[in-house]
């Protein structure tokens, strides 16, 4: 079978308004994220 590449085919959203950010200066947006590779940490302290 042939391997298929979804590169540039699916979009993701934007985060949502309203967010705590952690270890930057200022809120992120998806656009500032292409082409770099991205680790998402989801914790919660409950």
């Amino acid at each position: 079978m042939a391997e298929r590449s979804f590169a540039g085919t699916v979009h993701a959203p934007d985060f949502p308004e309203g967010l705590d950010w952690l270890n930057t200066s200022r809120p992120l947006h998806v656009t500032d994220l292409k082409g770099k590779l991205v680790l998402l940490d989801f914790w919660t302290s409950c």
